[in-house]
């Protein structure tokens, strides 16, 4: 689908091959993905309404931080 024409080692597409490097960054997913299921059970083991929307607060603000890092690495490593 996708043609890639490599003209001394620069691809045609430096956007998105610098997109798929800085979301393979495996240490900010987990540690996104750790929050969010951090929260949630600290809101199942209280069981408020409560605890369930600071949840749903706090997976909002990690998911809001994961994106911004993604965005600076994605900038970073992008030649446009």
């Amino acid at each position: 689908m996708w043609s890639r024409v490599v003209v001394a080692g620069v691809t045609e597409r430096p956007a998105t091959d610098a997109l798929a490097r800085a979301l393979r960054h495996r240490e900010r997913n987990l540690l996104a993905v750790a929050v969010v299921v951090g929260a949630f059970a600290i809101a199942a083991s209280v069981g408020t309404p409560t605890a369930y929307f600071t949840a749903s607060l706090v997976a909002f603000c990690a998911w809001m931080a994961w994106f911004v890092h993604a965005v600076i690495a994605w900038i970073r490593l992008a030649d446009f």
